[in-house]
Parts: structure tokens; sequence; C-alpha cells
């Protein structure tokens, strides 16, 4: 059954490539090909709460064949990309991912079936059409993107990929121009395209929005400055504004960099009258009757020194309403420096974090390819119904990428991590992962 699932997934590859190979050669001639192979174990021990599992564990195989084209000639290139998807379940019983089938989730790692438990396997396709006029792109299809409003998530076995269109301008010195909207989303473990929501709209089950809106620059004001701002909006559900400055300085002794961001979040649409709201266009927090009411201001100061990267930061929620992001309950990730290994997210209304973290490169000391980072951060100030409540989470996480030729290409990394709340809604639980992921070049 997966021999078959992974030989449709190739010959639907042939079907999407070989027309444009027969028409234009430069499509070929600049391509790029790569199998990546992740086999991923996820165990999270609930320490709180009576909410089954208690327990989630589950391993899978991963396989994702991705392709990209160059550019036919001419004054308008034309291309095509493709992403082919398959996830294979090795291990996962019912008693570590069982969902109520009313429930409509989907587990940690794997999709659930009928039964409520996990699925053998399951796989997907995304093609994306492209074309570049001078330094200006514009792709059409499957995208995983990277922006401040709106952030693919690759945790899991197989990556988050949305559908719609995105373009990218370079043409003026210093600046990057993006634009574009999203339909709809395929969550990390799905095959399926959805609509989009946000935490409060009623989880898988709720309201969706088929339309996110976009717009962003990045001004490169000099090498070591970069600004941004960015404006996202998911229709009937929120409004967000983007502001980013990062900052590269060299010092006498290390280097110091400096990464401060913006959010200002409100209503849209239907969710800015009361009767959108009760209509389940709303958002989660504490005394916001679903309004979307939410700013963030928050900073991250990185000191590095021989292999060394000291980092301490600080962000702040203020507002009624949690920080609004593209989540519909089943896995997602956004651009907020406490966007850790939990998927907590520290973005509650009125939360207030401190953050630490240390990252070691162990090339320094003759080891190339090895490397750690060790993080806390506790958040306090919640706005719940008993009050102010805190939580805090412990990240340890260590890597190596093979350097030999005979094994070039094989890592490993073990992610543990902790988490602690007093908040009603949140779980304590501990977590491990460990991921062996290979990567193979086939053109």
């Amino acid at each position: 059954m997966s021999h078959n699932r992974l030989s449709l997934i190739l010959g639907s590859f042939a079907l999407v490539v070989l027309p444009f190979a027969t028409q234009a050669a430069g499509l070929i001639e600049d391509a790029h090909a790569r199998l990546e192979a992740r086999n991923i174990y996820f165990n999270q021990d609930n320490r709180s709460g009576s909410a089954n599992p208690s327990r989630q564990e589950e391993w899978g195989q991963g396989f994702l064949l991705d392709f990209t084209s160059g550019y036919s000639e001419g004054t308008v290139g034309i291309g095509v990309d493709a992403l082919g998807m398959l996830g294979l379940r090795l291990d996962s019983g019912k008693g570590t991912h069982y969902n109520p089938q009313s429930t409509n989730r989907s587990g940690m790692v794997f999709p659930t079936d009928s039964d409520g438990r996990a699925v053998d396997e399951f796989s997907t396709l995304g093609v994306t059409a492209k074309l570049r006029f001078a330094k200006t792109e514009a792709r059409l299809g499957a995208l995983r993107p990277k922006m401040p409003v709106l952030v693919f998530n690759d945790g899991r076995l197989l990556p988050e990929t949305f559908e719609g269109l995105q373009v990218t301008s370079r043409d003026l010195d210093k600046l990057t121009l993006t634009g574009g909207q999203i339909q709809r989303v395929k969550s990390r473990n799905s095959s399926n395209n959805e609509g989009m929501a946000i935490a409060g709209a009623g989880g898988p089950v709720g309201k969706r929005s088929n339309e996110f809106n976009f717009a962003g620059v990045d001004y490169r004001l000099s090498r070591e400055l970069t600004l941004q701002y960015y404006y996202g909006e998911l229709k009937d559900f929120y409004r967000q504004h983007f502001i980013g400055l990062v900052h590269q300085y060299q010092l006498s002794v290390g280097s110091l960099k400096s990464d401060l961001r913006v959010f200002d979040s409100g209503n849209s649409g239907r969710s800015a009258s009361a009767a959108g709201r009760q209509d389940g266009y709303r958002s989660a927090g504490f005394g916001n009757d679903g309004k979307v009411d939410n700013r963030v201001l928050s900073g991250l100061f990185t000191y590095g020194l021989a292999g060394h990267a000291f980092g301490l930061g600080y962000q702040h929620m203020s507002g009624s309403s949690d920080f609004p992001f593209v989540n519909q309950g089943d896995g997602s990730a956004t651009y907020l420096i406490t966007d850790r290994q939990t998927g907590a997210r520290f973005q509650k209304a009125g939360e207030r974090t401190w953050v630490a973290q240390h990252t070691y490169d162990f090339a320094q000391v003759g080891i190339p390819g090895l490397t750690t980072l060790l993080a806390y951060q506790r958040g306090d100030h919640i706005k719940s119904a008993i009050g102010d409540a805190h939580e805090w989470e412990r990240n340890f996480w260590v890597s190596y990428a093979f350097q030999g030729e005979v094994l070039k290409g094989l890592g490993v990394s073990w992610r543990n991590a902790s988490l602690r709340s007093t908040y009603a809604a949140q779980r304590d639980l501990d977590e491990n992962r460990l991921y062996i992921t290979y990567t193979l070049a086939l053109l």
C-alpha cells in the first residue's frame, strides 16, 4: 500500500514536470530536486487536566519530494514547482492518539480516521505555477509563506502548506515588496485543504474564512539594518499591522543582534459586530466578548561570541484578546519570539513574558555539525477568571548534522520541553521529540 502511494506521488511529479520540459529546456537546466526522509518520534505527557488522552505518543516516517524548476527563456519566464509528500504510521495506538469523531480533530502527527484512531498513511501533492518578469516573481498554487503576518508550520512529519497567490518584487534597490491572497490551508497532519480561522472561533468544527490578504515591505537600509512593515487580514476575523527592525552590530569583541517587533490587531468584517461574534466569528480572550483587541511589543537581543549566542528578550501583550493568527486548532505557527516547542506560544491576553536562551556551535571546539539550545521563558499577568495566571516553558535541544561524505545529508535531533501553567485551559506537559532526517539531492 505504501509502495503504491509513493509510486503514485512519483508518477504525479512526472505528469506535472514533463509537459513543461518538452516546451522549454530552461525549465530543467536550472531545476533542482531533492528527496527528504523524516523519521519522527513524538511523546507528549500531559501532567494536568482530565481530557483524554493523558499521553500522546506517535512515530512516523515521512517523505518529501521537492522539485523547483528554472524559468523559460524570454522577457517573461514561466516555471512550475511541485511538492509531493507521504506520511506513514509506524506506531500510534488508540490510547495515545484517540480523538472522538465528534471533535473532528487530528492527532499530533497523523490524521484521525472515522473511529478515532491514527490513519495508516496520508499523502498530498502541491503544485505551484510561477511567472518572472525582471526581478518580480508571481507564484500561484501551493505556498509555504515566511512572513511576520503568516508563517507556515514545519514541526511535524510533513509541513503545513497554503493555497493562494504571492507576488514578490525586488526591482527597487534595497526594497522587497510582497503581496497576495491566501484562500486555503492544508494542515501539517492532513491531506485536505480547508478554510482558515483563529483561536476562539470554534476549533476544527467552527467558522472559516477563505480570504487572507497580505502586503509588506522589507527595506534594507544598510547591511546591518533592515526595517519591515506588513499588513495581514483574515476576512471576517481580524486585521493586523506589523512593524519590525533587525540590526546587526559588530562589537570590538563579539556581535550584537537586536530584533524588535510590534503587532497591532483589531476586528475585521463580521467579527466587528455583536451578531457576527455570536455567529462564531470571535477571538479567544478574557472579558472581550469575542472581540479582537491585541497589541504586542517585543524585543530579543542576542550577543554572539566564539560559537556562543546569549539571548535575552521581553514580550508584552496588551488588550483584552489573545494574539490572533491563522489557527484552526490543528497545528500552526506565529512570528512571536515566544513561539517555541510546546505550542503554548505565550500569546494570551495581558501576558508579559521574559525570555532567556543560549545556543552553542561545537565547531568552535572541533566538532562541526553539533549544536545545542537551552531556553527558558516565564509569562505572567495572564487575564483569567482566577485573576492573573502565569506559566513557564523550558526547552533543551541537541542536534547533529553528519559531516562525512558517506553520511552527508543525515541529521539527528532530540528536543525536550516542559511547560507548567496556572491558566485553566492550558495543560501542564512534558514533551520529547526525536528527529532523524536525510536529504538527498536529485538534480
